[in-house]
């Protein structure tokens, strides 16, 4: 059962236990239950979507270059508003250069493990990563894990949190369903970094790859799967609510595993390679 399926299955008027004991026993995170978007003024909602939109344009764009082309387009922004609006995008440039993804100081930072390695097969490599996705009246956060071989989507989530909680609650999930990677490869984001997420692939015997320090690059594929998603699919559309996005997102999740032909796969299915490649 998936993560967002035990969500569903919660009862918030159970005679006997409360929805935080539910959630234990689910294995899933109370304070993303409900996907209710954060709040956010309209005038930054409306940033974050120019921003992201415009990030997935010019990705090497930083803070410095992101507000003084708002500026030259007549929006009256500071450095200090679109670099807070950055870290809640979860954006950062792709060349060297300032560490926008919220990491922790005193967390141990692993080294990049992919640079020169030859990815073979199934369940190899995962990429994970999280995106922040705007809508009418707050924002909501995506976490997707990338089968980096083939392509296919073995885990995604929807939350109002970026929890370290939650990305390891959907790690642990894409694990149970489809077996355990040789490797992780995330970014340095506190999320990752958490004993809480590095314990449960050491306990897997997962190796740990962590990007380099502002290199979003390192992680190309999945940041590509996001333009994808956003652009081909989401289109920057006002989504009103979490469940709305939520059928969305998971109607695109259907379409890129199982029937998208892939240019880079020499046009085929992610589902296809996925499971004819599965390691054991």
């Amino acid at each position: 059962m998936s993560i967002d399926q035990r969500r569903m299955i919660v009862e918030k008027s159970h005679p006997k236990l409360s929805i935080r004991r539910q959630c234990q026993l689910l294995e899933i995170s109370p304070s993303s239950l409900y996907y209710k978007p954060k709040g956010e003024s309209q005038l930054n909602l409306f940033l974050m979507k120019k921003i992201d939109e415009q990030y997935l344009n010019k990705p090497f764009w930083g803070v410095p270059r992101m507000t003084r082309w708002l500026r030259e387009h007549g929006y009256r922004v500071d450095k200090k508003r679109i670099g807070r609006l950055y870290k809640l995008l979860d954006l950062k440039a792709i060349v060297p250069g300032p560490h926008t993804s919220k990491s922790h100081p005193h967390h141990f930072k692993y080294p990049y493990l992919l640079r020169n390695l030859k990815i073979e097969k199934s369940n190899q490599v995962w990429a994970t990563d999280i995106t922040c996705i705007p809508m009418k009246t707050g924002y909501l956060y995506l976490s997707a894990i990338m089968d980096l071989h083939s392509r296919f989507i073995v885990g995604w989530s929807l939350s109002n949190t970026m929890e370290a909680s939650w990305c390891t609650a959907v790690m642990k999930d894409a694990i149970a369903r489809h077996g355990k990677p040789q490797i992780v490869n995330t970014d340095q984001g506190s999320q990752y970094t958490s004993s809480e997420h590095t314990e449960l692939l050491k306990q897997n015997d997962i190796k740990i790859s962590m990007d380099g320090t502002g290199r979003a690059i390192d992680n190309i594929f999945i940041e590509r799967f996001w333009r994808t998603l956003k652009y081909e699919h989401l289109k920057f559309k006002d989504y009103h609510n979490g469940i709305e996005l939520y059928k969305v997102i998971e109607e695109f999740m259907n379409d890129y595993n199982f029937d998208r032909m892939h240019s880079s796969l020499d046009y085929k299915r992610p589902a296809n390679i996925y499971s004819k490649n599965d390691a054991a």
